[in-house]
């Protein structure tokens, strides 16, 4: 897919990258991901996902804009609040990138549009809230071959990895046993610093990038885990469940 004049100055940094050059960024431009949520995680991803030049961004939130979201939803401003943010996100992408094209959908993703919404893509990027979307995501993409990008974020901690049953545990490998609704914190009902969701939403872009581009090494199998208070990162290894009810022995031949 060959890159326009327009687009060779836009993306002038990234050729300029040994590892990416014109090739990397035609691979970009041919590449599809779906953005599932369009708030705090969602923001830097939908951002750096369209700056960077994934060609088609796929945006799923049927959420509306309210003035609590905006000290950390930095792709929605105050004159968007009541608005759908799918739309408030498109509106955004349109204006930082014209090359691009992005689908929207004002709806949650749920087990009758999951197939549909994920399929073609490369990628899902997860900038949910709750764990019953992430657990569809991530049997949504065992199903279709192609990667889960975490990242989960609690008042000042964050937690990002790549899950991809073809080269590593599942998201389910991680959870055995399904956690009961009462036994997760709920997001809405704790405080959150603005600035940590941009920082984890930015690593998973970045995992999703080096996907597509075939370059680095991605998180397979560890969870990185990030605390503002102290700076730190470290890293946990999550092995691959033979047993996991989604992506264990046995598994696949159901999917097929």
């Amino acid at each position: 897919m060959r890159l326009t004049e327009d687009e060779l100055k836009r993306y002038q940094k990234q050729l300029l990258l040994p590892e990416i050059g014109k090739d990397g960024q035609s691979r970009l431009k041919k590449a599809s991901v779906l953005v599932v949520g369009a708030g705090g995680l969602g923001s830097p991803v939908l951002l750096y996902l369209a700056a960077a030049g994934i060609g088609h961004i796929g945006i799923v939130d049927g959420d509306q804009i309210e003035l609590s979201n905006l000290q950390r939803q930095v792709i929605h401003d105050t004159a968007e609040v009541g608005n759908k943010k799918a739309e408030s996100a498109l509106i955004r992408l349109r204006n930082l990138n014209p090359e691009i094209e992005i689908d929207i959908h004002n709806e949650r993703f749920t087990e009758a549009n999951a197939h549909q919404l994920a399929a073609g893509r490369d990628g899902i990027v997860d900038c949910t809230d709750n764990m019953e979307t992430r657990f569809l995501i991530n049997s949504t993409c065992v199903i279709l071959g192609i990667p889960f990008i975490f990242g989960a974020v609690f008042r000042y901690e964050g937690e990002v990895s790549v899950f991809d049953a073809r080269f590593g545990p599942c998201f389910r490998c991680m959870y055995p046993v399904i956690p009961e609704k009462n036994a997760v914190p709920d997001p809405a009902a704790n405080g959150l610093l603005g600035t940590v969701p941009g920082l984890i939403g930015m690593l998973q872009t970045t995992e999703m990038l080096k996907l597509i581009l075939g370059i680095g090494e991605p998180l397979y199998g560890r969870l990185l885990l990030y605390d503002a208070l102290s700076v730190s990162f470290r890293s946990v290894k999550i092995a691959k469940n033979p047993n996991c009810p989604v992506c264990g022995s046995g598994i696949e031949e159901n999917h097929n």
